[in-house]
């Protein structure tokens, strides 16, 4: 190396800058001994599809007895900022300057009260942190990562129980989309929505209406149009939540065409959940049997949701990885045109949920046209 190069090299070190991120508390015991490394994995994902590699030296490490994630940085823009306070489980940020944390003001996208994501209970729930973390890291896998926070990118989750991913997008100001099989699910997550909306005074309109093709009623639709404001409202600035009764093997049947920037779901983990997949056994009541496995499932439905994508956007699954492998999900997504995110960043998710679920999360992206 040159005395020049070692100069550069030298101030290159001095201009870095080091931090520290607090990560969240929470409720559930499991999930908050595995934030500190998601949230790691999450920032390395940030990192590298988002900015340019600028983030480095990602560690684990308690302060005070406090876990945090530190890493060092330099040159953050107020955009980078803006993007980094989206962090599923950060709680605060701060600049380290020796012993010292000199907060960092944070500019997260939130629209609304925690309590849309955390008020709904019921088993089965998918933690919020997470699935905050799973619409994250697949926006990062699209063309064009910082439209999370430039732009809108429209969400669909095809297999969206109770609309835990659709609060997160509705709180983040997105569009979304949802479909769910199970009746009692839609009825829930209908009832529910409504009720808080109007108890929050938010403004908005909402309706439950078949959905009809050929004569026939194929499906129903919950349709919410909303606003952030009143003010926003009146004058047109709405986001929309759409939420089809009917099963997502079909989706093709309510929803154009490359009409998603990002499609996000947790699939059947085979535990609280299960799928019906075409062309399944039955049971003596000749209905399908629910399938342990969401392999069978994903094979027959990735084709289908992949046509949903526009070009360059991408797609993210988490799942049960004692009844699936990720390489035949990788292989799954692949056989449908999709390119899998397979960095060490995107490997960095698998997690323990309980002795039945170990959780991991894959994404992919569609080329661009």
């Amino acid at each position: 190396m040159t005395r020049t190069a070692e100069v550069a090299a030298a101030v290159n070190v001095q201009r870095m800058t080091a931090y520290g991120l607090l990560v969240s508390p929470s409720h559930n015991r499991v999930y908050a001994q595995a934030a500190a490394g998601l949230v790691k994995a999450e920032l390395a994902v940030f990192s590298e599809r988002a900015l340019g590699g600028r983030v480095r030296d990602i560690e684990e490490t308690e302060i005070g007895g406090v876990p945090y994630v530190t890493f060092s940085a330099d040159d953050l823009t107020e955009q980078d900022i803006r993007l980094l306070s989206n962090l599923s489980s950060l709680y605060a940020l701060f600049q380290m300057e020796g012993d010292l944390l000199r907060p960092v003001a944070l500019k997260p996208l939130d629209l609304f009260g925690s309590d849309l994501l955390t008020i709904q209970k019921y088993s089965g729930k998918t933690n919020e942190y997470f699935t905050k973390l799973l619409l994250n890291v697949t926006a990062m896998a699209a063309d064009s990562p910082m439209d999370l926070v430039t732009g809108r990118p429209r969400v669909l989750d095809p297999m969206c129980g109770r609309g835990t991913t659709l609060n997160q997008a509705m709180m983040y100001g997105l569009d979304a989309a949802g479909m769910d099989i199970d009746g009692k699910d839609f009825d829930a997550y209908a009832a529910f929505i409504k009720t808080w909306l109007k108890n929050n005074r938010v403004k908005h309109r909402a309706e439950v209406a078949n959905v009809r093709r050929e004569r026939s009623v194929v499906g129903r639709r919950l349709h919410v149009t909303l606003g952030a404001s009143k003010e926003r409202y009146k004058g047109g600035e709405t986001m929309e939540i759409t939420v089809v009764h009917a099963d997502s093997l079909e989706a093709g049947r309510f929803f154009r065409p490359a009409s998603f920037d990002l499609i996000v779901t947790d699939a059947p983990y085979g535990v609280q959940h299960g799928s019906r997949p075409k062309g399944g056994r039955t049971s003596g009541k000749g209905k399908p049997q629910l399938s342990r496995s969401p392999v069978e499932l994903l094979a027959a439905a990735v084709p289908e949701w992949a046509r949903l994508l526009r070009p360059g956007g991408a797609i993210g699954i988490s799942w049960n990885t004692f009844v699936g492998r990720r390489e035949d999900i990788a292989e799954i997504l692949a056989s449908s045109g999709l390119h899998v995110q397979d960095s060490d960043a995107y490997r960095g998710f698998r997690h323990r949920v309980d002795q039945a679920i170990s959780r991991d999360l894959i994404t992919a992206q569609r080329p661009p046209a």
